[in-house]
């Protein structure tokens, strides 16, 4: 094993990737792939559908259902809520996870919330306690509720 899982972890994935770190209180489950040099800090869960790219952070309290695909070099505030069905009911057997992308290089401030089916584009940063209801485009910053853009890459007021 070339990565670190913590003792009081229970982390049944082999697909997790070297220099990885998982820390107390993390539950990965079989099918989830971790990338390499990842930091998973505690009271994390991963379910099965999810991918996490290379050198990615997640702090505490981050729940990633499955669906969710996070590319290399991002990074997830603490209590980050991620979601994957619009119309939530107990024991529904149709449901089926809607798919949610954060892309290389996006960032998400603590508290947010990730509506699902939606996209975080690369280099976006998402603002702390935002509620992202629509994809966010690729190096823009979103805030507030509903999550609105305060900064466009390559708009004037961004020069």
């Amino acid at each position: 094993m070339t990565y670190f899982v913590h003792s009081l972890s229970d982390v049944q994935s082999a697909a997790i990737g070297a220099g990885s770190k998982i820390w107390q209180f993390v539950v990965v489950l079989p099918a989830a792939t971790i990338g390499h040099d990842c930091n998973i800090c505690s009271h994390c869960l991963i379910e099965n559908d999810v991918i996490v790219g290379d050198r990615v952070t997640i702090k505490s309290g981050v729940q990633l259902w499955d669906g969710l695909r996070v590319g290399n070099d991002v990074f997830i505030g603490p209590n980050v809520t991620f979601t994957n069905d619009k119309q939530p009911r107990s024991r529904n057997p149709d449901f089926t996870p809607l798919r949610t992308w954060v892309d290389a290089g996006a960032s998400i401030g603590g508290g947010a919330t990730i509506l699902p089916g939606l996209r975080i584009g690369a280099g976006a940063t998402v603002g702390a306690g935002a509620v992202v209801t629509k994809d966010v485009i690729p190096g823009s910053t979103v805030v507030g509720n509903p999550a609105r853009a305060i900064h466009h890459a390559g708009s004037e007021a961004s020069k």
